[in-house]
């Protein structure tokens, strides 16, 4: 059967597809993609200088932890966004996200020491909390069903240039002059971003309640408590994991307390069960993101102490996997695909678990530096295709009062599985790493560990297949 049809009068009518750069959505997609670079350049600057500021403030203990704290903070900012948005909708958690962002950036590059710096990232990741999330309900609501996996696509491919240039700009302010302007570079960005967005957001905020009267998301019960009892306890693990004494025992005691009947509460019904449909792709963005960020924290650090590469080029090391990850979001975008989605996921989680292992292999003398370059390619090719798959799925899979609340879960299994494995990675780095020594089996445990879990996410993905 042809896509037109015929008319009475026997003329042939057809429906044009609908296009990203149309009129109608041209100036959205635009300031969107324009948030999107400025937490790029954010992301990938931090993440190229922080063994220079680490090592500066005399913390490298903690060097995990400033990740870390960042993603804790996001999983509160994420559910607050989320029942903001089915509320009131994403026009006021964005504008906010903004402000506490630029105060986090202002603070990480004034910050006298190591736990400074440690509490700004950790008002970062509340404002980027907040930003994502009212970006996921923007996208659901300012664009038709057939243009999400493209406007996905655009958001991935918002971090190519950053990817680029972020890693030398980045290394080379924090060798040569300092490496505070990592952070305080990105504040013109933030607001340039944010300008370009809030004026084509009016009349957003109404589509909720235009599609159910504003009464379906008054009966959602709230996340705001179960979302600090889980910051909270992961704040505690996190704690816990950097302290590894005997005193660490009861802290850790305590987290679990918080975390066991928080974090069901933020998840769909069944997702710790891997039920088949939502629960299922929730809990695997968790995976995919635990997993490869899990790794990519300590890459920059394996290549500077085990391989003695320069911050600039250790840090360039993550580019190509920005840019395969965009390529993977393209692919999965076009409109002709017909591979389930649920096969890019298996796919994707399978990439990912050979990048890792590629990466690794950078810790035998004979193979070359810039393999971790290769395998992060290979990485980051899987996280385009499987991650914006699942990013499709949820709103797919979400009627329209609940994009917020989804939206926020998916959110909060991504900062979760983030924080629990990077927090894993941490502690393994801070309770075996030897100052000085040849440290190539604290690496090689910590990306083990990341590589299996890529693996487990793969024999499960089927079930993402509602």
């Amino acid at each position: 059967m042809r896509r037109g049809g015929v008319g009475r009068s026997g003329a042939t009518t057809t429906h044009r597809q609908p296009r990203l750069l149309d009129r109608a959505h041209r100036s959205v997609v635009l300031g969107v993609v324009g948030v999107i670079v400025a937490l790029a350049f954010e992301a990938i600057a931090v993440a190229t200088a922080m063994p220079v500021a680490a090592r500066e403030l005399g913390g490298l203990r903690s060097y995990g932890l400033a990740f870390s704290i960042f993603l804790t903070t996001s999983l509160l900012g994420m559910v607050t966004a989320g029942e903001i948005s089915d509320r009131r909708g994403p026009v006021l958690p964005f504008a906010s996200a903004s402000l506490i962002f630029a105060a986090g950036l202002a603070l990480a590059g004034a910050a006298p020491t190591m736990w400074v710096l440690v509490l700004a990232r950790g008002v970062q990741g509340f404002g980027a909390g907040l930003n994502i999330v009212a970006l996921y309900v923007v996208v659901a609501r300012a664009f038709p069903e057939a243009l999400r996996p493209r406007v996905f696509s655009a958001m991935s491919s918002g971090w190519i240039v950053p990817a680029l240039i972020g890693p030398p700009i980045a290394g080379l302010l924090a060798d040569h002059v300092s490496w505070r302007w990592v952070f305080l570079g990105v504040l013109p960005l933030v607001v340039i971003a944010t300008a370009l967005v809030l004026p084509h957001l009016r009349g957003i905020d109404g589509a909720s309640a235009q599609a159910d009267g504003g009464q379906a998301s008054s009966r959602q019960p709230s996340r705001l408590l179960p979302a600090l009892g889980a910051a909270a306890g992961t704040g505690l693990l996190q704690y816990a994991g950097q302290l590894l004494g005997w005193w660490s025992l009861p802290l850790v005691a305590g987290a679990v307390a918080l975390l066991v009947p928080s974090v069901p509460r933020l998840l769909p019904p069944g997702a710790l069960r891997f039920a088949r449909g939502l629960p299922t792709v929730v809990v695997l963005r968790g995976v995919f993101a635990g997993a490869f960020f899990g790794a990519e924290t300590f890459i920059p650090l394996l290549l500077i102490e085990q391989r003695g590469l320069a911050t600039t080029l250790a840090g360039a090391s993550l580019t190509g996997g920005a840019l395969t990850w965009a390529l993977g979001a393209w692919y999965q975008g076009r409109p002709g695909l017909r591979l389930p989605r649920t096969r890019l996921v298996t796919g994707g989680l399978a990439l990912v678990a050979l990048g890792i292992g590629l990466t690794a292999t950078v810790l035998l003398s004979a193979v070359p530096p810039f393999m971790a370059a290769i395998g992060w390619l290979v990485g980051g090719l899987g996280m385009g295709l499987g991650l914006t798959s699942l990013s499709v799925l949820v709103l797919e899979l979400s009627p329209v009062e609940q994009q917020g609340a989804n939206a926020a879960a998916l959110q909060v299994s991504d900062a979760l599985g983030s924080i629990v494995l990077i927090g894993v990675a941490g502690a393994i780095f801070a309770g075996l790493h030897t100052a000085g020594g040849d440290n190539a089996g604290v690496f090689l445990l910590i990306f083990t560990v990341m590589a299996a879990v890529a693996v487990g996410g793969a024999v499960l993905a089927p079930r993402a297949r509602g």
